[in-house]
């Protein structure tokens, strides 16, 4: 007993509050490629893939894909979604930078002159969650 009591007092809080969050990706209008996710905790490197927290990436599948991000802390979080139709690992623009392979956020929506900010597409973690983005 006194092994039990010791490893609960050993063991780091932020891993007693490990959460699951679904994401639901609508709108796949065809299986090509892939779809990638990926998680950010701040508005600092938001949209750039190399400060992603997490990414995940699965087959593209007709109508609605869905991925998994186990593990997570509780927290603030903002998702950024694409269909890598080509499968390059990377979100394929115009030279505009208009992109050309279909994308979404979590909570927004593209606007006028350009994407979301963290704060549009932020989500609070405190709990196991489901999310559905949809691709425009």
């Amino acid at each position: 007993m006194k092994v039990f009591w010791l490893l609960v007092f050993l063991t780091p809080l932020p891993l007693l509050s490990q959460h699951r969050l679904e994401v639901r990706v609508a709108g796949v209008e065809n299986p090509e490629g892939t779809i990638e996710v990926a998680l950010f905790t701040s508005q600092e490197g938001f949209l750039k893939s190399e400060a992603a927290f997490r990414t995940e990436s699965a087959k593209a599948l007709k109508g609605t894909t869905n991925l998994l991000f186990e593990n997570l802390p509780e927290g603030t979080y903002a998702l950024a979604v694409f269909q890598d139709r080509n499968e390059n690992r990377k979100l394929d623009t115009n030279w505009l930078g208009i992109p050309k392979e279909p994308m979404g956020f979590s909570n927004a929506g593209m606007k006028a002159f350009g994407p979301p900010s963290f704060e549009d597409c932020h989500l609070d973690l405190r709990e196991d969650s489901r999310i559905t983005i949809t691709l425009k």
